[in-house]
């Protein structure tokens, strides 16, 4: 009998320290949370290689976490060409309805983009006010436009040519910014007024043309807005886009960095109260290795109990 109640007391401490695990590593899934990525130009929500190992690695690294890759349109082509055909106004509109609509966000998330995807997600921001984001981490992204298309790998070089074309002579034509995802955050520097009226996106989003207040204070929610530029970027242009930097009216040449440009100085987003976190990375456009992501990156979205164990 005094051999079968020390067999029944040791049951009941099993079974105590095996709920006590089961109910930590549930508050650990709980307490991390999702994150949301938005791919760049010329690629996909999945692809193996970019998002998809991407993907991978923030889960190995944060226990229970939700990452969720933006997939635009039914299918992965669809996704591809979203990335040059698909308005960036429509697509920001689609997002926010399918983001505010997800329970597993409710709480707040994360938020990832990469290339283009950076100045996407910060419309998304600014423009969809009932989701919680809490670090917005742009990976070269071209929050002041770009002037110049220098290569787009993904596409055959006729058809990068005529788009290099049509962003040199008719970028804020009508019809050129419903129909290239890239002419509606081209910035001319040469023509600063004709890029104000007629950037269907980047003009607005950077209250170039009158002040949004509700983008102001939709940024201002944000916790940590963190830029990441790349030293040899030979895809952006100029690389200081990625930190709100841009050529000088006038020039192709000159650059003025965020402090001294227009839209810190006249405070026209409210980046002077923001928490902003500039960080360089060595290497060409989107350029970066599993270490350096997981030292970068990863500090700033993991946010686990402190009984997790990784």
């Amino acid at each position: 009998m005094k051999l079968l109640r020390i067999n029944f007391t040791f049951l009941l401490l099993f079974t105590f320290l095996g709920a006590n695990k089961a109910l930590i590593e549930n508050e650990c899934a709980s307490s991390a949370l999702p994150v949301v990525l938005w791919h760049g130009m010329g690629d996909s929500c999945c692809f193996p290689f970019s998002l998809g190992s991407i993907k991978k690695l923030i889960e190995e690294h944060i226990p229970g976490v939700t990452v969720i890759s933006l997939k635009i349109g039914n299918s992965l082509i669809e996704d591809y060409e979203s990335g040059f055909f698909v308005h960036p106004n429509k697509q920001v509109e689609e997002v926010c309805q399918r983001l505010q609509n997800d329970p597993q966000l409710a709480g707040g998330f994360n938020a990832i983009g990469f290339s283009q995807g950076g100045q996407f997600l910060r419309a998304l921001v600014q423009r969809c006010s009932s989701l919680q984001v809490k670090n917005l981490i742009s990976i070269g992204g071209q929050h002041q436009g770009v002037f110049g298309l220098p290569n787009c790998s993904s596409l055959s070089s006729k058809t990068c040519e005529y788009f290099r074309k049509l962003l040199n002579y008719a970028a804020y034509e009508k019809w050129v910014q419903n129909f290239l995802v890239q002419a509606t955050y081209w910035h001319d520097p040469l023509n600063e007024d004709a890029y104000r009226a007629g950037s269907t996106f980047l003009a607005d989003i950077n209250n170039e043309r009158q002040i949004n207040q509700d983008y102001i204070d939709n940024l201002k929610k944000l916790e940590n807005f963190v830029m990441i530029k790349f030293l040899n970027d030979t895809i952006v242009q100029p690389k200081e886009s990625s930190w709100f930097g841009f050529y000088a009216p006038g020039s192709d040449e000159e650059i003025v960095p965020l402090e001294k440009s227009r839209i810190y100085q006249e405070d026209r987003l409210g980046l002077k109260s923001l928490s902003l976190k500039m960080i360089e990375c060595e290497g060409n456009h989107l350029a970066i290795t599993k270490e350096w992501f997981i030292n970068n990156i990863i500090p700033f979205i993991n946010k686990i109990n402190p009984d997790c164990k990784k």
